[in-house]
């Protein structure tokens, strides 16, 4: 009973960092108990799952175990789902975890409960459908490793099957202006069959989503895909709002309109989808949009089960809390990232960026020292250092925010890239040190000279 249990609820980019800095400092004594909750058994940082989808990047070389994250620093690791919370016996309800296929009949672990002292929920968001018909069931989110890799596989096999009609000959004499008797050829370049892909939404996500699909056409021609990387393979991006990325600067929006638009990438914006069809996608506006593939990246929500918790939450789901971290509730629970609804003073509310996560995640740190210690919590400040968008291997875009330099600056090409680059670096410094960043940087450059650039199959 002297041991004080401290449970974090989402292994997402801030949950890991905060169970490793606190299984670090507290970890190796017996007062406190720091336990990381998670449906998962590994993470991967979620704004690379763009790149997963489109097959520059390989999950197994980048996915990270939880249970081995606990070895290495001093947490436990319960996988499970959150399905419930019980505030006056201060426990938190886990679904039971179903066996594979290959595991035996039953459940591998059952519903179960588990005792905290203080609570950190950190589970994230999910797609928000907006209530559009037809997009929950024809279209693919990009919330998790599994959604990005059934993309990506969908994606190939399209590819594949346009390949395979543009070379099944047909008829001469039903091609005008070719020469009559029978002979068969190839459909002409007007009738050739193409894969369309659209995306729904020019937040981060569908930008870098677009950019990374067009050098995956690209890189598949040269491993024997014979479809023309720009005229057979189309990419559409549907916006509601007047210009992609509305939540970043005019200047930054608009560079990356003109990039996407060299990479003939089709950007419809003004517009908002009416009806999603398994091979269409309908706008208010009337136009019909073919579709092989549709991906939704127009929103967020966070999960329902944060409303049924009892604690006080927005039209989002999204916990509210004081500028403590602490939920207006509960004081015993702490919430952050993008599950959390947090005030920032003079700007609205803390935007659901990883860089909010990360510097939450630092903030809780001291939070829970100063709570262990019986002292008063401090409050969090955000600081917004600027936003980058990555377009892949054709360049990247942003702008820099922050005291050294002095205001905004406007960056692009290499340089955006370098430091859209460092952001990841800098993730896999929290969760395992410089030194192991490094090596680990090292040892990704080497890989790549074995590798396809575009994960195959």
């Amino acid at each position: 009973m002297s041991v004080h249990r401290i449970v974090v609820v989402g292994g997402g980019a801030g949950g890991l960092e905060l169970v490793t800095r606190l299984g670090d400092k507290y970890g190796r004594g017996k007062d406190v108990q720091v336990t990381l909750v998670d449906r998962s058994l590994s993470h991967i940082w979620k704004p690379l799952l763009h790149e997963v989808a489109a097959g520059v990047m390989d999950t197994a070389t980048h996915q990270l175990s939880y249970v081995a994250q606990a070895n290495w620093h001093h947490f436990e690791f319960a996988t499970g789902e959150m399905i419930g919370l019980d505030r006056q016996a201060k426990t938190i309800r886990l679904a039971a975890v179903p066996a594979a296929a290959d595991e035996g009949e039953g459940d591998l672990l059952p519903e179960r409960t588990l005792p905290y002292d203080t609570l950190v929920l950190a589970i994230g968001s999910t797609t928000n459908f907006f209530g559009v018909a037809g997009a929950q069931e024809n279209t693919i989110a990009l919330d998790t490793v599994e959604q990005a890799e059934r993309f990506r596989r969908r994606l190939m096999a399209a590819c594949v099957r346009a390949q395979n009609a543009a070379e099944t000959p047909v008829a001469a004499s039903a091609s005008p202006g070719v020469q009559p008797g029978g002979a068969l050829l190839s459909p002409p370049a007007a009738q050739r069959p193409k894969v369309n892909l659209v995306i729904v939404g020019a937040g981060a996500t569908g930008v870098e989503l677009s950019a990374e699909l067009r050098n995956t056409a690209e890189v598949l021609r040269s491993y024997g895909l014979r479809l023309d990387p720009r005229k057979d393979v189309r990419i559409t991006i549907i916006e509601s709002s007047p210009r992609i990325l509305k939540a970043l600067p005019e200047r930054v929006s608009g560079a990356v309109a003109g990039l996407l638009t060299k990479l003939d990438v089709d950007i419809l914006c003004g517009d908002s989808v009416a009806e999603v069809r398994p091979n269409e996608v309908t706008t208010t506006s009337g136009k019909v949009l073919p579709a092989d593939i549709t991906v939704w990246s127009a929103g967020i929500t966070a999960p329902s089960v944060l409303g049924t918790l009892g604690l006080a939450v927005n039209r989002l789901n999204q916990i509210e809390v004081l500028p403590t971290l602490q939920s207006k509730t509960d004081p015993d629970i702490f919430a952050f990232g993008d599950c959390a609804s947090c005030e920032w003073p003079e700007h609205g509310f803390v935007p659901p960026r990883a860089q909010a996560a990360h510097q939450q995640a630092s903030f809780l740190v001291k939070a829970i020292e100063a709570r262990l210690k019986g002292q008063s919590l401090p409050t969090f400040t955000y600081r917004d250092f600027g936003s980058l968008v990555s377009l892949g291997k054709f360049s990247a875009v942003g702008n820099l925010m922050g005291g050294l330099i002095g205001g905004s600056m406007f960056i692009e090409g290499l340089f955006a890239r370098v430091m859209y680059t460092s952001l990841y670096r800098m993730h896999v410094a929290a969760l395992h040190g410089v030194w192991r960043m490094m090596l680990d940087t090292v040892a990704n450059r080497l890989r790549r000279s074995t590798v396809p650039r575009v994960k195959l199959h």
